[in-house]
């Protein structure tokens, strides 16, 4: 498989909080190697304050200052296109729709963006929106007439539609009963099949996990204790910082 991104010792800290050490740093991602291969499903996971979201932000380009090197190896120039390779669908997606504005403008919006006016605009909305789910009924309602898991399927219809080649899923299965996450996973595998797109799934249950990533990533205090295929690391964990997330998470080592 062709390697698409390659974390070498990625390093990240923040400023201080302390009133009279401004000048202090709080190390939040401490050496940071992976790789992302073209078409995978690569999960993250670890307990709050692990590190998971800032080195979401950094692959995002929303966080610049990091010391080390981020190589990315895409298939599409992109250098005069005007949205990134790399999308991100926050925890908040909800944050990223403006509440009066229509579903269909808002996706349109950014189509233009990519693709300019010469395409077939509404075409590809409603690719977008019958990808994750969604009717040409959409295409009227405004922000704040939709549900909370509405605004989270617009908000992914609206990254997907500019083609990215990384898409960064963070926390997107929080809040959502046990009905809900599972259409939300046959989502993100029809996206995955349908977009050839390269996933990155940051979560804290390891039980969605397992039913999607091929490989899994465990982070604790900003390293990486733990990384290898999904189902290797659930037989035969080889930290224990893992074996006590499988534990917590209510499953067995599948010995």
């Amino acid at each position: 498989m062709n390697i698409l991104l390659k974390s070498e010792n990625i390093s990240y800290g923040a400023p201080s909080n302390e009133l009279f050490n401004k000048s202090k740093t709080t190390e939040i991602l401490k050496n940071i190697s992976f790789e992302l291969f073209e078409n995978e499903i690569l999960g993250i996971a670890g307990a709050s304050g692990s590190g998971k979201t800032t080195l979401a932000k950094i692959l995002a380009g929303v966080h610049s200052l990091y010391d080390r090197k981020l190589e990315f190896n895409f298939k599409n120039d992109w250098t005069k296109i005007k949205t990134k390779p790399v999308q991100i669908l926050f925890q908040n997606s909800s944050e990223i729709l403006n509440p009066i504005r229509k579903v269909g403008d808002i996706i349109e919006e950014a189509i233009i963006i990519r693709f300019g006016e010469t395409i077939n605009v509404n075409e590809l909305i409603l690719n977008s929106l019958r990808t994750v789910g969604l009717d040409e009924s959409f295409l009227s309602r405004r922000g704040y007439e939709l549900s909370g898991g509405e605004q989270q399927r617009v908000a992914l219809a609206r990254i997907i539609s500019v083609e990215p080649e990384i898409l960064i899923l963070d926390e997107p299965f929080s809040a959502q009963d046990v009905e809900s996450q599972l259409n939300f996973i046959q989502l993100i595998k029809r996206i995955s099949d349908q977009k050839k797109v390269s996933l990155i799934i940051i979560s804290h249950d390891l039980k969605i996990l397992k039913l999607l990533c091929s490989r899994i990533m465990i982070l604790s205090e900003g390293k990486i204790v733990e990384i290898g295929e999904t189902e290797k690391i659930f037989i035969n964990p080889e930290s224990d910082h893992t074996k006590k997330l499988i534990t917590s998470a209510k499953l067995e080592i599948e010995r």
